[in-house]
């Protein structure tokens, strides 16, 4: 098992570690509810180094990554991140992606961690007949997530320098490191993407100026509650980004895209299954693969991703089901062990985002 860079702080710090997309990862420190309220009301790190950073530069970089990528990088300037997806030619999902622009035919691509050896086989089947060079860095960058609404104040202590004009989903580079406002949480947030040495003192700094350090427990019960999906639930090869409600980051308007024609038939003709949110009339919790009802007791589909939310107080719940019960307001079931519990579809967002703009 793979071990990132924070490895023995996270050891040091006490922390529960758990196998996650092939690494030793810590899953919580004090406790996930603990970590998640730290994030919301003020502040906290997230070791990410497991994510990985793939490289595109050369001449034909810009229409490469248009080739393999959803949103529309052609008009952006420099310093720009998109968020988006790489589709087979059916419309299913390779992965979900951020896109740094850095310079003309210059892109930093971030990836998610359990998809790396796939990803980078799929980038380099893609990239025959293009004048780029492709390089995999997954190895080189350690990276950890600051996020909370003072994560500006933290960011700015730890690097010395002023973070206010760094626009949401922006990014700049400081020598060797580059640093982005995006995050995973729905609260304001930075990443700091460097060499381990130096990703290892920014830890250590944080953690004595009083951050929260945060596992993965918490990571997962904060995008649900904003919406976010997370690759293997909401978004997968069978999972299509317009199934998933994530139409906007697919340009069917740009030139021709890997997987283009099917999502456009999709967007046009409509889908069998969407991603939807459900609310439990009661306290159960629904998990990852519980089957969904509708009224008569059919299975109609399935949850992706459940909890019973931290900040709202609900049990609630992304699931993928037949497009007729989509619909918000449609009284559905869940088939949680022995025991069906009604819920009702509503908005997939359970929690406000605080984002910076």
């Amino acid at each position: 098992m793979k071990q990132t860079c924070l490895y023995n702080k996270h050891v040091a710090l006490g922390a529960q570690m758990s196998p996650f997309a092939g690494f030793d990862m810590p899953i919580q420190y004090s406790n996930i509810t603990a970590e998640h309220q730290a994030v919301r009301q003020r502040c906290g790190v997230f070791d990410v180094s497991h994510m990985g950073e793939v490289t595109v530069k050369g001449q034909d970089a810009e229409r490469y990554v248009q080739h393999i990528f959803t949103n529309d990088v052609s008009n952006i300037p420099d310093g720009k991140i998109l968020y988006g997806m790489m589709c087979y030619d059916n419309g299913g999902t390779v992965d979900d992606l951020l896109v740094y622009k850095m310079a003309t035919n210059d892109f930093f691509l971030v990836i998610n961690a359990a998809n790396i050896d796939k990803d980078w086989a799929w980038m380099q089947q893609q990239a025959k007949g293009f004048d780029i060079d492709l390089q995999n860095r997954s190895d080189g960058y350690g990276q950890i997530a600051v996020q909370g609404p003072e994560a500006e104040k933290a960011v700015e202590e730890v690097l010395g320098i002023g973070c206010k004009e760094l626009a949401f989903y922006t990014c700049k580079v400081l020598g060797d490191m580059i640093i982005s406002r995006t995050g995973y949480t729905g609260e304001d947030g930075f990443e700091i993407y460097a060499s381990h040495a130096d990703i290892n003192r920014y830890w250590d700094k944080l953690i004595a100026d009083g951050v929260q350090p945060c596992g993965l427990g918490c990571r997962d019960t904060l995008r649900f509650e904003v919406g976010l999906p997370l690759y293997g639930d909401e978004l997968s090869e069978d999972i299509s980004p317009i199934m998933a409600g994530l139409g906007i980051f697919v340009k069917l308007d740009k030139p021709g895209f890997i997987g283009r024609e099917a999502l456009l038939k999709q967007k046009t003709e409509g889908v069998a299954r969407r991603i939807v949110g459900i609310e439990l009339h009661d306290k159960a919790i629904p998990r990852h693969g519980y089957t969904v009802l509708n009224t008569e007791g059919e299975p109609i589909g399935e949850v992706t991703t459940g909890y019973h939310t931290i900040s709202s107080d609900k049990s609630v719940c992304m699931a993928l089901v037949d497009t007729p019960y989509a619909k918000l307001g449609t009284d559905l079931q869940i088939q949680i062990r022995k025991k069906t519990f009604p819920g009702t579809v509503v908005k997939k967002i359970f929690y406000d985002k605080h984002y910076k703009h």
